[in-house]
């Protein structure tokens, strides 16, 4: 379900974007992948996921996904508020991400704590936002942001497992 309605939002080419680079083989950080359900359907999500930005720690969140039938009915922005103070409650100290300026201002994003930060890919700088939940826990932060979140297990294929059982 998470994936269909990732590939409706975003495209099938969402596996090659530069956040996604965070994220590939990484579990979301504990307690904060929120889902969005209406009628039994899952209509938005947003998942959080633990990096290093420059040294600091730190959290990268997205995508959030919202259902294109379902626009316009507040719930990218109460995912938003959720994933936001799950954050902080269980003590994150900031969140960044990869979006739209206007968009994420009322969240509290900027890209005033990100100018030496980059991303393993290209992005857009103005694109690069973040928001602190401790005043000063990005400051100074220079470098690439990396993954640091737990690796997911490895899958093995059902062609493998045949394979081995020959």
């Amino acid at each position: 379900m998470r994936e269909a309605l990732l590939d409706a939002c975003f495209g099938e080419t969402r596996h090659g974007r530069t956040c996604q680079r965070l994220r590939d083989g990484r579990a979301p950080a504990t307690g904060l992948a929120l889902s969005a359900m209406r009628e039994g359907k899952l209509v938005g999500t947003v998942r959080l996921w633990h990096v290093s930005a420059g040294g600091r720690p730190a959290l990268v969140l997205g995508p959030l996904a919202v259902d294109p039938a379902c626009r316009e009915l507040g719930i990218g922005a109460a995912l938003m508020n959720q994933a936001l103070a799950a954050a902080r409650a269980r003590g994150h100290d900031a969140v960044i991400l990869l979006g739209d300026a206007p968009y994420y201002a009322r969240f509290g994003f900027s890209a005033e704590k990100t100018a030496g930060l980059s991303l393993p890919g290209p992005f857009e700088r103005d694109r690069l936002l973040a928001v602190e939940f401790q005043a000063g826990s990005l400051d100074g932060a220079e470098g690439m942001i990396v993954p640091t979140g737990a690796a997911l297990p490895k899958r093995r294929s059902v062609r493998g497992l045949q394979a081995h059982a020959a």
